[in-house]
């Protein structure tokens, strides 16, 4: 009996270390314009992570890689916490964008990444 519980506990303890890492961290859980879309217009991009982000370490930046141009975006983090909204001084032209960001939630943790979405 105290074999099947030292396995059990040690099963339990190697469940936990795997999925507290994982769990952890912010993500992005979606965006308007969407990753890979194609809109008619945006004067207003939009990142929601899945939790509250520290607003000093969360941003995006905007470019047309093609043309090798930094689109200037202003970003600030919603009042939920959970967005980062970015407004552009002019609607989109007609084109291949992408988006890359950093975010940071509580624990501190910068995580980064990039979607595309063209405007046509």
């Amino acid at each position: 009996m105290t074999n099947g519980r030292n396995l059990l506990a040690l099963a339990a303890v190697a469940a936990l270390a795997l999925a507290s890492p994982a769990s952890a961290h912010t993500r992005l859980v979606g965006s308007t314009p969407a990753a890979s879309a194609t809109v008619k217009a945006a004067q207003t991009i939009t990142l929601t992570f899945n939790e509250r982000l520290v607003p000093a370490f969360s941003k995006f930046e905007l470019s047309m890689p093609a043309h090798g141009m930094a689109i200037p975006v202003a970003t600030t983090v919603s009042r939920d916490g959970k967005q980062i909204v970015g407004t552009l001084r002019n609607a989109l032209g007609k084109g291949a964008y992408r988006v890359d960001w950093t975010a940071a939630g509580d624990d501190g943790h910068r995580m980064t990444g990039h979607f595309a979405f063209t405007v046509g």
